[in-house]
């Protein structure tokens, strides 16, 4: 069982960015419930900001995963 306590992860390290991709995901997630009740572009445009921001960060996520492999 655990306590709900995390260590805290280094700026570089992949988990920092895993963590980020799933609270923009709820976001998304968030974004599109709001949408189906009230359908609006402004709604659209932030779900298509936070897909780019995922985007970018799958990109973090290559560049780490890279770093970590030559470390092992």
């Amino acid at each position: 069982m655990t306590s709900g306590y995390t260590q805290p992860s280094r700026e570089d390290d992949p988990v920092h960015t895993v963590r980020t991709i799933a609270r923009i995901a709820q976001i998304i997630i968030e974004l599109r419930d709001e949408y189906v009740d009230r359908p609006r572009i402004d709604i659209l445009r932030q779900i298509d900001q936070r897909l780019q921001d995922i985007s970018g960060l799958r990109e973090q996520l290559h560049e780490r995963m890279e770093h970590h492999r030559h470390e092992e």
